[in-house]
């Protein structure tokens, strides 16, 4: 069955926002003491008393948007009621009932879902008299609140599932598969592409910059598999930020970068790059976040210019990140939208996957044979052996004789070495470089061979005190007293068995022995596609 919805109602400034934020735990929606600044509607699935709903803000309702956007607002609220399952109207106990609270409520009159008067800012029990004054509303269930004192969440949170209808929230919905943030600065499409992947008007779209002001989640599905995409607020240079909700806008959207399993940075076609690009990429790839680049709109400016001017602009505009992939997509119409989803899940794979040691430790001794360190006070710097110690990014640590004697170009070759015959091709790969010993390496992998010896045990391959080669060909003898050689990492010959898998096609190892395979199975380039993708 289905999640209920328990909507949030009211005119504007009774504390709907701060009530979202207060029962879900989480500073979610935007708080700021003017008028309309919740525009979307915001969801969040709450479990409570071993039942789930999801909590829906909205704007408020009578609102005069100061761009406009009045009819837009009224419309996505229209939206939230007709899909309640529970409405809680909300009204502000200092300022007693208005007439806009009177409009509220005769409104509500026609809507089939439970009505539950909630009388926000009650903050002590002395003013729960005056809540009385809110009966003439014409609704019988009230419960006075304070989300500044932090008084009656939990009677509130009882009141809500006592109103939930009987057949809906007793199992969760399936967790999503991924989670993609839609950041760029404005106007650059990103709420009609959440609306696209959405098959429904989810978000308010229209020409005024800055309509978006609330990093929105929005479900969707694909495929059968359940994703999020987090829509964000358009990004603007830091020191041309307006007031505090343009800050509070600019710091909701890199969180969701930093929330996110993969990014979707977007640009117009029809625009240059800016500053602003520039330092909204940066900060995506100093959260270490798989990335694609988007060029939208892509149906306005075809034929005037080649998606190769465009690839080649971005490159040489964000040179330190041309292994992302670039994507030309259309998102009203949604040309090219199921191609960019496939690939960010391929990126997701790829964020997440591990690699042996021994794997990465042969590719390493090749790299290492093919470019040695160069010279740093009179010494070539050794490095001894890595490892992967995480994923999401990939992480490598290089155990070396002295970590500042690697120089800034060598650790780019490194990490181009690996992207290029790794399954990492096109996400970021984080690389620490650690102290160590010659010595230390061969105790850190045997460690290593343990582990591996200690899982097959418990998964039945072999038999505890049996002498152990495990699936990466190391053997009891690798290691003769905690001494470590670089051939116990290569016989000689690459076969497809080295690299787990079979290489075929342009995959297959190349004639010159000396070269490594190309062990990824996700390096086929991709730039996007200008025909349409079923």
């Amino acid at each position: 069955m289905g999640v209920p919805q328990v909507v949030i109602v009211g005119r504007p400034n009774v504390g709907k926002s701060s009530l979202f934020n207060w029962l879900t735990g989480k500073r979610l929606a935007v708080v700021d003491d003017r008028s309309g600044v919740t525009r979307d509607r915001m969801t969040f699935l709450l479990n409570a008393g071993e039942r789930y709903f999801e909590l829906v803000d909205t704007g408020g309702m009578g609102v005069v948007d100061e761009d406009d956007l009045t009819a837009h607002i009224e419309a996505q609220i229209e939206k939230a009621i007709d899909s309640a399952a529970l409405i809680l109207f909300v009204v502000d106990t200092r300022t007693g009932p208005t007439p806009l609270d009177a409009e509220v409520a005769r409104r509500l009159r026609k809507v089939q879902a439970p009505v539950l008067l909630v009388a926000n800012k009650t903050d002590a029990m002395s003013l729960d008299v005056h809540t009385n004054e809110f009966h003439k509303l014409g609704q019988p269930a009230m419960l006075p609140v304070s989300v500044h004192q932090n008084r009656g969440k939990e009677e509130l949170l009882g009141m809500i599932i006592e109103r939930l209808p009987a057949d809906l929230g007793d199992a969760p919905p399936p967790d999503a598969v991924m989670k993609l943030a839609i950041v760029g600065r404005r106007n650059t499409g990103k709420s009609t592409f959440t609306n696209t992947l959405a098959q429904a008007e989810r978000m308010i779209v229209s020409e005024v910059a800055g309509t978006t002001r609330d990093s929105v989640d929005v479900r969707f599905e694909l495929d059968g598999k359940a994703f999020i995409a987090i829509d964000t607020p358009g990004v603007k240079r830091t020191k041309s930020l307006a007031n505090d909700m343009e800050f509070y806008s600019l710091h909701r959207a890199q969180r969701s970068i930093r929330r996110a399993d993969v990014v979707l940075i977007f640009f117009d076609c029809a625009q240059p790059l800016s500053r602003v690009d520039k330092q909204l990429t940066d900060y995506v790839a100093e959260n270490y976040k798989p990335c694609v680049f988007v060029v939208n709109k892509w149906d306005l400016y075809q034929g005037k210019v080649s998606a190769e001017d465009w690839v080649k602009y971005l490159h040489e505009t964000f040179r330190s990140m041309k292994y992302v992939p670039i994507a030309f997509i259309t998102g009203q119409t949604g040309k090219n939208v199921k191609a960019l989803l496939n690939h960010a899940q391929m990126l997701y794979k790829q964020s997440t996957a591990r690699i042996s040691t021994g794997e990465l430790n042969r590719l390493l001794r090749w790299a290492l044979e093919k470019n040695e360190p160069p010279i740093y006070k009179n010494r070539r710097p050794k490095i001894f052996y890595a490892a992967q110690v995480g994923a999401q990014p990939p992480t490598i640590v290089l155990f070396c004789s002295e970590p500042a004697a690697i120089s800034a170009d060598y650790k780019r070759y490194l990490l181009t070495t690996f992207r290029d015959h790794l399954p990492f091709s096109e996400v970021p790969i984080k690389l620490y470089l650690r102290p160590a010993h010659e010595g230390d390496a061969g105790k850190e992998l045997r460690k290593e061979r343990r582990r591996l010896r200690d899982d097959a045990i418990e998964a039945g391959r072999t038999e505890a005190g049996e002498a152990y080669a495990d699936e990466e060909g190391f053997a009891d003898d690798d290691f003769e007293d905690g001494k470590f050689e670089t051939d116990d990492f290569d016989d000689g010959d690459w076969t497809a068995d080295d690299a787990g898998g079979e290489l075929v096609g342009d995959d297959a190892p190349p004639a010159d022995p000396s070269q490594p395979p190309t062990t990824n199975p996700f390096d086929a380039e991709w730039r996007g596609l200008d025909d349409d993708e079923e």
